[in-house]
């Protein structure tokens, strides 16, 4: 009890410092306000099939975008590469690396980018290009410290540097993640609560020649994209052989509506996973489409496979979106 009342107690505590930025503005329209959306494209296939449900579950590499306290949870340190192919031809790619320091310590590193290739110049009346090119491109790169309080309780914090380059602009700052887990004791159930991107405003610097020949440098500034996120998950299922695992998110973004998501994992002899996810904005039908989210459902598979000194573990995942069709995203993590 003396260990839930502690983790609530931060919770509440994480909440209050950031009700600036993770209330919204009654009355307003809050899409749009945040910049660096790229923070929000999840990392690994697991969590994208799982419907990026991840907060009470991850607890390998790509637990340092998750959540930070699920790093320590592994018993073994580990690698993980990520490719995903993102809508509108742009490339999501993410490497994270793990290591513990002791039992009750492990440190992470982590790099997130998203990018185009060259894309034609164009202007009002040259709509074909005029001959040169830009790029857009994303990169982050965080360092993540997890440690477990007690066999129940775990703590995970990531800062993370973030530089958007939209051709000669340019954002630029650095930001945090802070994670909980909690295992309840009542079977496998736990929960963790988690604020992702939580900083401070930022302003794109850069000089940009308008059409009538002036240039400015003077920009808005915009909130990062911060997420209050909750999540519960537990085994209904487990024994020697197989294993089914559950789990429940509330997000509450900064620029949009609130969203749950529903995962199911299943687990045959450690070595094969399969998995389905759901998305729902909240106030939505649970069943049929929903029109006021871009993605809605996920599917995916996982093979672990014991390769010498290493285990193996691949994972496809594919996620659809209602109007601009599938994402497909493939992972593999090396643990040692």
């Amino acid at each position: 009890m003396r260990i839930l009342l502690r983790n609530i107690t931060f919770a509440v505590l994480v909440w209050s410092v950031a009700a600036g930025q993770l209330v919204p503005n009654l009355g307003g329209q809050r899409a749009g306000i945040s910049s660096l959306q790229f923070l929000k494209i999840g990392v690994g296939a697991r969590g994208a099939g799982l419907g990026e449900s991840m907060v009470a579950v991850a607890n390998d590499v790509s637990a340092i975008y998750w959540n930070p306290a699920g790093v320590v949870l592994s018993q073994n340190d580990a690698v993980m590469v990520y490719h995903g192919e993102w809508l509108v031809d742009l490339k999501h790619d993410f490497v994270g690396v793990t290591y513990h320091l002791s039992p009750s310590d492990a440190v992470g590193l982590s790099l997130v980018s998203l990018a185009t290739d060259d894309i034609k110049v164009t202007t009002e009346t040259q709509p074909l290009g005029n001959g040169t090119y830009f790029k857009y491109s994303d990169l982050g790169i965080g360092l993540t410290y997890s440690r477990r309080m007690t066999e129940q309780f775990s703590f995970g914090a990531t800062m993370r540097y973030v530089r958007e380059n939209l051709d000669v602009l340019t954002i630029e700052t650095f930001l945090f993640d802070l994670g909980t887990y909690y295992n309840m004791g009542l079977g496998s159930t736990r929960f963790g609560v988690v604020v992702s991107n939580f900083g401070s405003d930022v302003t794109p610097k850069g000089t940009v020649k308008l059409f009538d020949g002036t240039q400015t440098s003077s920009f808005q500034s915009f909130s990062p994209p911060t997420v209050f996120k909750l999540g519960l998950a537990f085994e209904p299922l487990e024994d020697e052989s197989q294993r089914l695992t559950t789990s429940f998110q509330l997000n509450h973004p900064n620029d949009n509506a609130e969203s749950l998501r529903f995962g199911v994992e299943y687990a045959w002899q450690s070595w094969l996973f399969l998995r389905v996810g759901l998305k729902r904005t909240v106030g939505e039908s649970l069943l049929g489409s929903d029109g006021k989210s871009a993605d809605d459902y996920s599917l995916g598979f996982g093979v672990s496979v014991p390769m010498l000194f290493t285990t193996t573990t691949f994972d496809y995942a594919f996620t659809h979106f209602n109007v601009l069709g599938i994402v497909h995203r493939i992972s593999i993590a090396l643990t040692y």
